[in-house]
């Protein structure tokens, strides 16, 4: 049976959440998802790829390797903030982008890419400016877009960064360590009324303002400022005889570290970016660990792949049509296989979805197609 997480993450299934980027989660699947766009773009302009979460690179270089040639050079790619990026060599046959907001993991990310510098770019932001950082680098588009969720396995095993309730580090949770917001502040400035917010909204906690008014009773004394501190903390607040199948602390970390990083705020305008970046054809790959940020991915696709006319109307109108059609029913999950060697990928659900060609309103603005029900995808992955 796999470690309880320590980092407060709840995943779907209760296991611990996978280490992003360390072993690359659903590796085959998503290559086999990801590839075929990527290898018969339009003549005339590279294929386009984007990891949204781009951590270790164990994902984008296993998609390199399947579709484009390394260097001999064995240059790395450079590392820019999204505002001093240059425009694309328009003559590159494959240009590939790695976004992520921490910038320890972007300069592993740039070893681990060696031999890929002429190909790709890293890039220091968080995921929803991908529309920036296209706009920033002259790419009208993508072919295919991977966000991999979650906290990753830099993070939580390095102590300085204060995600884990299991080694007694200073509060910190932040994913991008340049960025404000940490969670000693959260745990030692918001009010009951806020604390309880983001427990019960973030972590699902059913003792959220029990929890929350013990925090503003204790730091009354004494400042709060270790997970120690705060993991036993919590404990003393539950009450008496009740189980949590884990450490009680386990969602307060959740709920913390997704208040510091405004995770599912992020995720909800990601989702839509990541659509509108797409080409015809183009697909997108999402990998969720947890229940909270794999609604909102679920919900997303089910929209996108809805017309957004009312049920009762024989036809739909031209712009109004599904924008994708999604390649997985339901979440494909790891296999067997999979986790005998990687028992922490439990947690994953993949889904993904591609573009559907574009369509627009008549002059008339009469319906030109009829509605028609769209076959339902097979169980797993499609190709």
């Amino acid at each position: 049976m796999p470690p309880e997480p320590t980092d407060g993450t709840e995943p779907i299934d209760g296991t611990e959440p996978p280490a992003r980027g360390h072993v690359p989660v659903l590796r085959r699947e998503v290559v086999d998802l990801l590839a075929p766009p990527l290898l018969g773009p339009a003549a005339g302009r590279p294929a386009v790829a984007v990891d949204l979460t781009v951590g270790l690179a164990g994902h984008l270089r296993a998609l390199l390797d399947a579709t484009g040639e390394p260097s001999p050079t064995g240059d790395r790619p450079p590392i820019s903030e999204w505002t001093a990026l240059r425009h694309w060599d328009p003559a590159a046959p494959v240009a590939a982008v790695g976004i992520d907001r921490d910038p320890e993991a972007l300069s592993l990310a740039a070893a681990a890419l060696a031999g890929w510098g002429h190909a790709v770019r890293l890039v220091h932001a968080t995921a929803d400016r991908l529309p920036d950082v296209l706009s920033a680098l002259g790419l009208a588009g993508a072919d295919a877009v991977l966000a991999d969720l979650g906290v990753s396995s830099l993070q939580l095993d390095a102590d300085r960064r204060g995600f884990s309730y299991a080694r007694d580090v200073g509060l910190d949770m932040r994913m991008d360590a340049t960025a404000e917001l940490d969670a000693a502040t959260v745990v030692d400035t918001y009010t009951v009324e806020e604390l309880t917010r983001v427990l019960r909204a973030y972590g699902e906690e059913r003792h959220a303002a029990r929890i929350a008014r013990r925090i503003v009773e204790a730091r009354a004394a004494a400042p709060l400022r270790t997970t120690r501190q705060l993991a036993d903390l919590v404990a003393r607040a539950y009450p008496r005889g009740v189980t949590t199948g884990g450490h009680p602390a386990k969602r307060t970390f959740q709920a913390l570290r997704i208040e510091v990083n405004a995770e599912l705020t992020g995720l909800a305008a990601t989702m839509p970016a990541a659509l509108d970046a797409l080409r015809p054809g183009g697909r997108l790959v999402v990998l969720a660990y947890h229940s909270l940020e794999d609604r909102i991915v679920k919900q997303s696709l089910a929209a996108a792949a809805r017309a957004d006319v009312p049920d009762d109307l024989p036809f739909v109108p031209e712009g109004h049509g599904p924008r994708v059609r999604l390649l997985t029913r339901g979440a494909a999950r790891p296999g067997p296989v999979e986790l005998t060697a990687n028992p922490r990928a439990a947690s994953a659900r993949l889904r993904a979805a591609e573009r559907l060609g574009p369509s627009g309103p008549t002059s008339s603005g009469r319906a030109l197609a009829p509605r028609t029900t769209a076959p339902r995808p097979v169980t797993g992955v499609a190709a």
